[in-house]
């Protein structure tokens, strides 16, 4: 397996804190990595039944196995763990004695803050970012294969093909978590539900229609919505919320954390299928969102991204926010940029010259030429790694 960005700031926080957890999505890596960070550690996974019957019957004698402690996988397994694990922590405060991994974000975070406040650290290990990718001999080396083969390792530590990987992905993880997390009664109304959210990937979220067009309740969308992102499988974009004098949309919008799944959701089969789809601009977006997104999560940072659209129209796909520079990108799939690709880029400049906030802006696009223009830095997919997206302080 190839190193992940994420592991430079794992061990850092491990050196700091008694407990360390790792969430993000199933088959992310995150066990890969913590064995990886830690290789001298013991080990063990609460995923199989007899060691989670084991550590429910007899906790302090689970944890007794390990007295220099361990990395403890699928935490979320026996969240009733957590409560025995703090007093260990608290009389033998060592550093980096449990690390923790977990997919289910909603409960295991629930579970971590009731029980371990202040003596763990928390990070994300979202799937692959471009420059991880990168790291694999059989890379893609175009866009199109990229979008579609998506960004779990999996794909590319075994070299699978995307067609068998994510239909076997959704079926064992995802549903199954769904079925965890949720009591969903009517697993084809959700299949249903997930497969509209792909169709609706970089568009303002609409509960109502998604409701309606899956044959479920308004209340039922946002509650399985809510579900998708606790499994990260979705994400939602807020908006700007500056206040600029004039009508902001308030409602965010709608993206995947991973290209390869929207494509196989929308039953997206070749690359070449994808470059005459209608949505491959959505997907390009929804990509470019989950790499600056990687970016910063898998640097220990908060996410900082939002986006802007005002009342008459004027928006701007990715706008993150580093005190007084603001860092716009627009997303153009195609392989050459036109003039008006810097209008809204334009605008938001304009807009937030009253802030006194600089804007730097990009017009990432599907082609291969670097530009420096005076709106905008025109930036190809294949750079985006080349960016900082964060400030020199979130770095000290």
């Amino acid at each position: 397996m190839i190193p992940r960005v994420l592991e430079k700031r794992l061990v850092q926080l491990a050196d700091k804190f008694p407990v360390v957890t790792v969430t993000g999505p199933r088959q992310s890596g995150k066990t890969t990595l913590c064995r990886a960070a830690f290789p001298d550690k013991a080990y063990t996974s609460l995923e199989a039944p007899d060691v989670q019957a084991y550590a429910r019957s007899d906790p302090r004698g689970f944890l007794s196995d390990f007295p220099e402690g361990a990395v403890l996988d699928e935490i979320q397994r026996v969240p009733e763990l957590l409560s025995y694990i703090q007093p260990l922590v608290d009389a033998h405060p060592l550093k980096s004695r449990f690390i923790l991994t977990g997919s289910a974000n909603f409960a295991l975070l629930q579970s971590v803050g009731q029980s371990l406040a202040g003596r763990t650290a928390l990070l994300n290990l979202l799937p692959l970012g471009l420059e991880e990718i990168r790291r694999f001999p059989d890379k893609p080396t175009d866009l199109l294969s990229l979008l579609w083969r998506g960004s779990y390792p999996a794909v590319y530590d075994r070299a699978l093909n995307p067609g068998d990987w994510y239909p076997s992905y959704v079926a064992t993880y995802l549903e199954r978590d769904i079925r965890m997390l949720l009591n969903v009664g009517d697993i084809i109304s959700f299949q249903t539900f997930l497969r509209l959210c792909a169709g609706r990937v970089g568009q303002l979220v609409n509960l109502s229609a998604l409701g309606a067009d899956a044959g479920v309740t308004h209340v039922t969308a946002r509650s399985w919505l809510s579900v998708l992102e606790a499994g990260y499988v979705a994400w939602r974009l807020p908006p700007f919320y500056r206040n600029l004098g004039k009508r902001l949309v308030k409602t965010p919008k709608l993206h995947f954390l991973d290209s390869g799944l929207v494509c196989y959701l929308l039953g997206i089969r070749s690359p070449a299928q994808l470059r005459e789809h209608p949505l491959r601009g959505a997907v390009f977006e929804t990509w470019v969102a989950s790499e600056i997104l990687k970016a910063r999560v898998h640097r220990g940072l908060q996410p900082g991204l939002c986006f802007y659209r005002d009342s008459k129209g004027v928006e701007v796909d990715l706008v993150l926010e580093l005190g007084n520079l603001a860092k716009a990108i627009e997303t153009k799939s195609g392989q050459t940029v036109a003039d008006d690709a810097f209008d809204s880029l334009k605008a938001f400049q304009t807009a937030l010259q009253a802030q006194h906030t600089q804007v730097e802006g990009f017009v990432i696009h599907g082609g291969e030429e670097m530009q420096k223009r005076t709106a905008a830095t025109v930036l190809p997919w294949s750079r985006i790694n080349e960016i900082d997206w964060w400030s020199k302080e979130e770095q000290a």
